[in-house]
């Protein structure tokens, strides 16, 4: 028998408990990683200059502006919103590829002209097996004919066309919808 003890209270006891626990807990949460489902928006070439190239046809909301406002509604939903926005084609396939590993549900992409003109990013999105929505600002079916045409459009979820800056807000709202509950 241990002659040399030491009285421990029951409030000692319950201070070093909740000591304890908070430290777990604390240790617990660093580790911890909540699984947030990404939703992907990309732009393609000229949408940089969104918000002051050609306000008749596009608007004057900015892109910067479009960002913070689909980032805002994604986080109200739940969701985290990835933008990239690049004039360069291989960056673009890039980040698609990416999705393949990242936590990304879905896209919204305005491609801008790789719309007509990119094999590239329709086998992109085939390989990651990637669901997006296909937005253009403007009616391109009522512009000029090489703007008829798009790549992407046969494998998209779905296309909104001509309606202004709203198209991206029905792309979201479509997108939280179908992934909301998964």
């Amino acid at each position: 028998m241990v002659e040399d003890t030491e009285t421990i209270s029951k409030t000692d006891i319950a201070s070093i408990a909740k000591a304890t626990s908070a430290a777990f807990a604390s240790a617990v949460a660093e580790k911890l990683v909540v699984a947030i489902p990404r939703i992907l928006l990309l732009h393609g070439p000229n949408l940089n200059l969104l918000g002051t190239r050609e306000p008749e046809k596009y608007g004057s909301t900015t892109l910067a502006q479009l960002e913070s406002h689909l980032t805002e509604r994604a986080a109200k939903a739940g969701f985290q919103l990835d933008c990239l926005q690049s004039n360069h084609e291989g960056v673009i396939v890039d980040r698609i590829h990416a999705t393949r590993t990242d936590g990304t549900v879905a896209c919204i992409i305005n491609a801008g002209a790789f719309t007509h003109t990119s094999v590239a990013l329709r086998d992109a999105f085939t390989g990651a097996s990637l669901t997006f929505v296909e937005v253009h600002i403007t009616n391109v079916h009522a512009r000029e004919e090489f703007r008829h045409h798009s790549f992407l459009s046969a494998v998209a979820r779905g296309i909104i066309v001509g309606l202004g800056v709203r198209g991206y807000d029905l792309a979201l709202d479509f997108i939280i919808s179908e992934h909301a509950a998964k």
